[in-house]
């Protein structure tokens, strides 16, 4: 991966070389931690952050369900995050804000340990760099939602995503799709799944999903374009069915989906609504929709 010149560490800035953990971390070995991923995009005002409250505010909720008891404020993290992007002198990139129990005690209970916080930027450009891509179910559910709070972004959850993405290797498929207990449709390993159909959108329920902020983009931006919006259970079969398909997510943006399991959806490569949600979202971060602004934190003094 590219690096940059200085990471962030329980409030002291110090070069991407040291910014280093002890072996027996405890989120290292049992998974205690949370995350945010966190883009910021070039735009006419300067380098401009999107929704960095929003996702800050859920980092510390994430937190809370771990009983971590982040030692820093939110305008605390917000302002060294801002900080930390200036002093990489990066126009465009990805940031990766991290809480997670550190070296202190092993044990599964985490109680006793210290909360270690770091923040990190770096150049990262396309994810899924395809006009559009073919997904496959995985033999994986989603995590159960009895199991968990599937609302937190915690690192352990990750473990799902990876197990999915591995199964891809050696084929054809760009990401995986998950069903749940029930067979209904629930999400990427690392993005929220929307499908389209006759016109009108569909995205599955809460309840068994993360809620995505670039998800909450795209409802709010349904009826303001014109489109009603309906979030619903999904099975495969809507989903063979549907004229279109898309993904949402901080690292994914909006991407396209051609086919699902092998099946193209409509006309296959990227529909006539999800190119319109595309350009309207990227007409948003990258600072060409004066209405929405305020979805964007601007480095103006960078």
């Amino acid at each position: 991966m590219q690096t940059t010149d200085t990471i962030w560490q329980n409030g002291v800035f110090v070069p991407w070389n040291d910014a280093k953990i002890h072996v027996l971390t405890h989120a290292l070995h049992y998974g205690g931690g949370a995350f945010e991923g966190i883009r910021f995009y070039n735009t006419p005002h300067g380098p401009a952050i999107f929704r960095l409250e929003d996702h800050i505010t859920r980092l510390f909720f994430s937190a809370n369900v771990l009983k971590m008891v982040v030692p820093y404020s939110k305008n605390e993290i917000i302002a060294a995050i801002r900080d930390l992007v200036r002093r990489n002198k990066l126009a465009t990139g990805y940031i990766r804000p991290i809480v997670f129990y550190g070296y202190g005690k092993m044990g599964v209970n985490p109680v006793g340990n210290p909360v270690d916080v770091v923040l990190a930027c770096w150049p990262w450009d396309v994810y899924l760099p395809y006009d559009s891509i073919d997904i496959k179910t995985s033999n994986y559910i989603r995590i159960h939602p009895d199991s968990t709070v599937v609302e937190a972004k915690l690192c352990g959850h990750y473990v799902n995503s990876i197990l999915a993405s591995l199964e891809l290797q050696g084929t054809h498929y760009h990401e995986a799709l998950f069903l749940d207990s029930k067979g209904h449709i629930a999400e990427g390993v690392g993005e929220n799944f929307f499908i389209v159909k006759d016109k009108v959108i569909y995205t599955p329920n809460l309840g068994g999903i993360l809620s995505g902020i670039t998800r909450d983009t795209v409802l709010k931006l349904a009826p303001e374009l014109g489109f009603a919006i309906v979030a619903t259970e999904l099975n495969l079969y809507d989903v063979y069915q549907a004229d279109e398909a898309f993904f949402t997510g901080t690292a994914a943006e909006i991407t396209a989906i051609r086919s699902v399991n092998d099946k193209i959806l409509g006309t296959g490569g990227i529909g006539e609504v999800t190119a319109i949600f595309k350009q309207a979202y990227f007409d948003i971060v990258c600072g060409k929709n004066q209405d929405k602004l305020d979805y964007l934190t601007i480095l103006n003094d960078f």
